[in-house]
């Protein structure tokens, strides 16, 4: 997200460097609570034998938690839609999360550390070659409400029409049961589920690509040019990369 670079480099040029007050503005409980969208199956990759989450966005909150002092805890949500409703309440510190313009009213988003990207299933028959060609009168999108591509076709399609439902499998349902055009979804999550969608091919190229970021409320100034801070550091010493290899995820994810 263009908006989030520039806001954050006009903290990183105005404010000093934070020191230790930024364990405690962006950790007030002593824990930093890390929300996590479980259903991201690339950034949460599976659980330790202890049960908690491992895996690209897990690592990245441990990591910032450890930058700045402090034990992490993790905060699981099921659906990013609400773990973005939770940001106005006092149930997180930071959230590992896709950035979009309808999530940021109480948050604020770092630069992207990584990106997926979305694309289009349709069936084998039909005559759509293109993720461009989607979007015309009379086709039927279905997708997965509140996931960060569908808030994006929301905003973008023109003349195609977005059909939104709950969960992955009961979207895939809602496609084949009523015969609809399209289904949106992230690419790799596309094909690993092809096989609920016997008769069904994806298109190449994409319509979007996924920012997956940082995110901590509004207001936590010295800790938000901190992480951000974080978040460019981890791409260029090779964090970010490091993580993605040993999750095994660096095929289906790219670094901006």
């Amino acid at each position: 997200m263009q908006r989030a670079r520039v806001l954050c480099q006009q903290i990183l040029a105005a404010m000093p460097t934070a020191g230790a007050d930024v364990a405690k503005e962006m950790a007030p409980t002593g824990k930093l609570r890390v929300a996590l969208n479980m259903r991201n199956e690339l950034l949460v990759t599976g659980k330790s034998a202890s049960g908690e989450p491992e895996g690209l966005a897990p690592s990245m909150g441990r990591a910032f938690a450890e930058k700045i002092g402090v034990p992490v805890e993790y905060v699981q949500y099921e659906s990013a839609d609400k773990l973005a409703d939770d940001a106005k309440e006092d149930k997180w510190d930071v959230a590992m999360i896709g950035a979009d313009p309808a999530r940021a009213e109480f948050i604020d988003f770092t630069p992207p550390y990584c990106q997926i990207e979305a694309t289009y299933a349709v069936p084998t028959t039909s005559g759509l070659r293109t993720c461009a060609e989607v979007d015309k009168a009379g086709v039927r999108i279905a997708g997965c409400d509140g996931a960060a591509y569908v808030l994006w076709l929301e905003r973008n399609l023109k003349n195609a029409t977005l059909e939104k439902i709950k969960g992955h499998d009961p979207t895939y349902e809602h496609f084949r049961e009523n015969a609809l055009d399209a289904v949106a979804g992230l690419r790799p999550k596309l094909k690993k589920d092809g096989a609920k969608r016997p008769g069904t091919r994806l298109l190449p190229g994409k319509f979007m690509a996924v920012e997956q970021a940082a995110a901590t409320k509004k207001g936590r100034e010295q800790g938000f040019k901190t992480l951000c801070e974080f978040i460019e550091e981890a791409k260029k010493s090779g964090k970010v990369k490091e993580f993605m290899q040993k999750f095994k995820v660096d095929k289906d994810l790219a670094i901006p």
